[in-house]
């Protein structure tokens, strides 16, 4: 698993985290699943089909029980850009789920899977596709036949602010981060405290291609975004906020990130392979651009 992929995990993987993302986007608000009832689930799906084991990985995966009794199984993944082949992909991952219930215990109650897409993208919301019927074309005469399949998604950016305002968890910080870059031209940190810093900066580093929320955290310790962005500006790293600026995973880095990634690589918080890869390039193009820089 690269590091991306578990830098995208590590927040939502946090029990008190994952159930307050259900709790607001399923449930409206209401507390109904607790931190304590879920249980991690295995995130590759490994089954037999034609003598040859497939796997299928999903971003994060968990059980919710209650009295030891399964409810329901709830999977999280995460988007920066529009997917079209996202229905299927979904439908994927959930035949997959299902499958393993089957082949694990056919005694054992199955679950339902519910699957949550967590769209990052701040240029325009999530609209299409949102069904299997959306990703082809399906002539007339099979259309009483066909068995559609309709997918979940929550583009973060875009949640209305009496929605941001019932996240309980970290995950609060994060979507009004996306939402104020969006709306805004400047973005007001909030005062409210982290309790999972490093998984915040570094969700928010990954789903923006803006490493230096991790940078801020070199100098020392910190709790609020207002002493992120106070360290950042302390140590002349600008955050640029204009309207449109973050568009997901970008191919390239501005100069300011390029540098900060350098600090990063020199100040051995980071390796050489894994800033390359962040910065869209070869290690050995990264390491060309080091030595210049060192210079």
């Amino acid at each position: 698993m690269g590091a991306k992929d578990m830098t995208e995990k590590y927040l939502e993987s946090y029990n008190d985290v994952f159930s307050d993302i259900v709790n607001v986007l399923l449930f409206q608000g209401k507390r109904v699943v607790q931190p304590g009832q879920l249980a991690n689930s295995r995130e590759r799906a490994i089954y037999k089909a034609d003598d040859v084991l497939h796997e299928e990985e999903r971003d994060i995966l968990k059980f919710w029980k209650k009295n030891r009794v399964c409810i329901a199984v709830y999977g999280f993944e995460n988007q920066t850009q529009i997917d079209k082949t996202m229905p299927l992909r979904i439908m994927g991952y959930d035949g997959a789920s299902y499958r393993e219930q089957i082949l694990k215990d056919k005694q054992e109650k199955k679950c339902p899977v519910i699957t949550i897409v967590l769209y990052f993208g701040t240029e325009r919301p999530w609209r299409k596709p949102l069904r299997l019927s959306e990703c082809f074309h399906i002539p007339e005469d099979l259309k009483p036949y066909f068995s559609d399949y309709e997918i979940h998604v929550f583009s973060i950016a875009f949640l209305p602010e009496e929605t941001i305002r019932q996240f309980q968890s970290d995950f609060r910080i994060v979507a009004d981060y996306f939402s104020q870059v969006r709306k805004n031209k400047n973005y007001i940190p909030s005062k409210k405290t982290m309790k999972h810093v490093d998984a915040v900066l570094k969700l928010m580093s990954v789903m923006t291609g803006d490493y230096r929320f991790e940078a801020a955290q070199k100098a020392g310790e910190v709790h609020t975004m207002c002493e992120v962005m106070d360290r950042v500006e302390q140590n002349g790293i600008r955050i640029g906020m204009r309207k449109g600026e973050h568009k997901g995973m970008r191919k390239g880095l501005r100069k300011g990130q390029m540098d900060t990634l350098v600090s990063l690589v020199n100040d051995g918080l980071l390796a050489v392979s894994e800033a390359a890869k962040r910065a869209g390039l070869s290690e050995a193009d990264f390491e060309t651009f080091l030595k210049k820089a060192s210079v």
